[in-house]
């Protein structure tokens, strides 16, 4: 890769991105985009390109120094979470796990000291879902309800980042936590759906656009559970 030409077309292959998706992406012809190719990204496009995907400026134009922008930490670590035998859970026949209660503050995973959520060891088996994956987050929204209102308790697995169509997941996006069901599309293309269809429009991000936008799927919700506000009547 001799050319700032060169690296932009090893970026889009990267992204799983081909030069007509691109060039409709940032509102130029293809013919624009072969010309990056052949030439050389434009001055003038450097710093916009380079935000795009996330590298340095300097090396998209040179190939000089590091390539990624350092991206933001994570703080979701295996976490060592020990069974609790002493809190039997006898319709469910089994022992309980207490999941730690974590939210996320300046885009990262914080835990919430001295609070947890007990749930059955059998149930989290039979879901495949490993202690040390499991936290649970507080609905962010209200674009899940009325199927998950705002503030329910979610219980969501970090080990399971496959989309699989219509499932739900727990989003990581410009630093903020988010909750919508996903599907796949054409070149790795991602589909946010909200239950609130009237309110909420399906949301689509590119490759490049979720790298951009720091869009993350931090795991798989496969709980969710809340109090009623008040009491009828």
């Amino acid at each position: 890769m001799n050319t700032s030409g060169d690296r932009l077309k090893a970026l889009l292959h990267e992204c799983g991105l081909t030069p007509s998706d691109f060039a409709a992406l940032r509102s130029v012809t293809p013919q624009h985009v072969n010309n990056w190719f052949n030439r050389g990204v434009p001055l003038a496009r450097l710093d916009e390109l380079a935000d795009l995907f996330c590298v340095h400026r300097r090396w998209l134009h040179t190939g000089e120094g590091p390539k990624h922008v350092n991206p933001i930490p994570r703080s979701h670590a295996p976490l060592s979470l020990p069974v609790d035998s002493s809190t039997p859970l006898s319709a469910q026949g089994g022992r309980a796990l207490k999941v730690p209660f974590y939210q996320v503050r300046n885009g990262l995973l914080s835990p919430e000291p001295n609070k947890h959520l007990c749930l059955p060891v059998n149930a989290l088996k039979s879901l495949g879902v490993r202690a040390d994956n499991a936290i649970c987050l507080a609905m962010p929204g209200n674009n899940m309800a009325p199927l998950i209102p705002p503030q329910a308790t979610l219980a969501v697995d970090l080990g399971m980042i496959r989309v699989v169509e219509g499932e739900t997941y727990a989003l990581l996006h410009n630093g903020a936590l988010r909750v919508n069901n996903l599907s796949l599309g054409q070149h790795g293309t991602l589909y946010l759906h909200s239950h609130d269809r009237r309110s909420y429009a399906v949301e689509r991000y590119t490759p490049a656009q979720r790298q951009a936008q720091g869009l993350e799927i931090l795991g798989w919700v496969f709980h969710w559970s809340h109090f009623r506000q008040q009491r009828p009547g």
